[in-house]
């Protein structure tokens, strides 16, 4: 991908749960983890939690939204279409939800694993 904006790390490893607060609690209290996100996310949160001290995170995603791997770049856009340009499975456009959401796409690898590319978490 010469000349186009690089995956720069795997910063999010999202997980379905059922109970948000639950989930939390055995993170936190249970695995020694700390809160690194938690804000209003659709009709609900976007959680994340992490070891201290550590990069990536693990979303405790509701049922409904997608969970994952999520990877970071600098430029959605040029990812994108360096992607793109490379033959890569990738969504048609870079999806851009509004205000505190960062532009995002998903890629998928050759056995339709989905990976999710955001804009500078």
């Amino acid at each position: 991908m010469s000349g186009t904006a690089r995956i720069t790390q795997v910063a999010t490893v999202g997980i379905h749960v059922t109970d948000q607060q639950k989930a939390i609690t055995f993170y936190v209290d249970e695995l020694g983890f700390e809160v690194r996100r938690d804000v209003p996310f659709g009709d609900g949160r976007w959680v994340e939690v992490a070891p201290p001290g550590a990069a990536t995170t693990v979303a405790l995603v509701p049922e409904g939204v997608p969970a994952g791997i999520r990877l970071t770049t600098g430029d959605a856009d040029a990812a994108h279409e360096g992607l793109l340009a490379h033959g890569v499975d990738a969504d048609a456009e870079v999806l851009r939800m509004g205000p505190g959401v960062p532009p995002m796409f998903a890629v998928r690898d050759p056995d339709g694993n989905s990976l999710i590319v955001v804009e500078g978490l």
